[in-house]
């Protein structure tokens, strides 16, 4: 290992010494090594962060050059080993912001106008590789602007949006939203609308399976109900429940949203699903398709399960309401329940 450690230090070393002088050719050049070893050689990982590259790296992540696309590589790379040295770096996911921000928002006179920019795919590849430790997704997710930039990465019209682009941002939301308290801050960002325009939308291999595992964690959350009706969201999930033209992860994962939805949002949530023509009857067919994958029968059992006790709520909160307005008519129109010579006549 000392070996590695050795190598590490002569990289880090050139970068060092490259951006003391402010050599571009040179930096570029030594980030670029870097990210070649860090590919290459999973053992070299943890030294290059002992050695301090992280910082160095970080630094190139908003380079107009192309060793910002290798400095966020290298940085995803040494991720996969020496997550808690990258997340112990000082402003890291503010780089990591900025590197999808400007990249996915580069304005049409960028020199690289023809050509996808991946240093944000890299970049939110890095963020979704950080957020496979539980304790970092509540501070990931207090970063706003870096989840705003997640969001923006799925919406067309950037030169980011490659396929691999858009699937490396959904699973950084994916991550963000497996904690329940980032949930609302992803349904203000506009999540929801930049969800569903990519399952309707976009034909791209993957994307509708990955955009739907995400749906499922957002409707986890009471904001999620108002959010989806302003998209039509629940008829989306139910055409995909339905199964015409989805696949079976889909439809599973379909089925898990209007449940999560459903049970975060209580009453109004299951008024939503029942007012979708023939909901009901798509979710029943899901849990007695014996094509469907077990979790997503189960999920579609639960499911029903929850509409059914839900619409019975709704029914006696309905009854309730009726004989309450019932008994107010009662002491509106009858002097003795009116009467406060009554009332006292009883207290005494």
């Amino acid at each position: 290992m000392e070996v590695k450690l050795q190598t590490a230090r002569t990289l880090v070393g050139r970068l060092r010494g490259a951006a003391a002088v402010r050599d571009p050719g040179a930096t570029a050049a030594a980030v670029a090594d870097i990210r070649r070893a860090s590919k290459d050689d999973p053992d070299v990982r943890g030294p290059l962060a002992d050695a301090g590259a992280v910082p160095f790296l970080a630094s190139q992540l908003t380079s107009t050059s192309m060793s910002a696309e290798d400095a966020a590589a290298a940085l995803l790379n040494i991720s996969l080993s020496a997550r808690e040295q990258v997340m112990s770096t000082p402003g890291i996911l503010d780089a990591l912001s900025a590197a999808i921000h400007s990249s996915s928002s580069s304005s049409p006179s960028s020199s690289f106008e023809d050509q996808p920019n991946h240093a944000a795919q890299h970049a939110a590849a890095a963020v979704a590789s950080l957020l496979c430790v539980d304790a970092y997704r509540p501070i990931i997710g207090a970063k706003i602007p870096l989840l705003s930039a997640l969001v923006t990465l799925l919406r067309p019209g950037s030169r980011s949006t490659t396929t691999r682009a858009t699937k490396d941002a959904l699973k950084a939301l994916f991550g963000v939203a497996l904690y329940p308290l980032n949930r609302p801050a992803l349904v203000e960002l506009g999540c929801a609308r930049a969800l569903f325009a990519l399952v309707v939308a976009d034909g791209r291999s993957g994307i509708v399976e990955d955009a739907t595992a995400v749906v499922a964690q957002v409707a986890g959350c009471a904001e999620s109900v108002a959010a989806f009706a302003a998209v039509a969201g629940v008829r989306i999930l139910v055409d995909l429940v339905d199964g015409a033209a989805a696949t079976g992860r889909a439809r599973e994962n379909a089925a898990s949203a209007l449940l999560n939805l459903v049970m975060a949002g209580g009453e109004s949530a299951v008024e939503e699903v029942l007012a979708v023509g023939g909901a009901e009857e798509a979710v029943r067919e899901l849990a007695e398709d014996q094509g469907a994958s077990a979790r997503g029968k189960a999920k579609a059992e639960a499911l029903l399960r929850a509409l059914e006790d839900g619409a019975a709520a709704g029914n006696r909160r309905r009854r309730e309401h009726r004989f309450a307005d019932f008994l107010d008519g009662l002491v509106l129109s009858d002097p003795y329940f009116s009467s406060p010579a009554s009332a006292a006549t009883h207290d005494g």
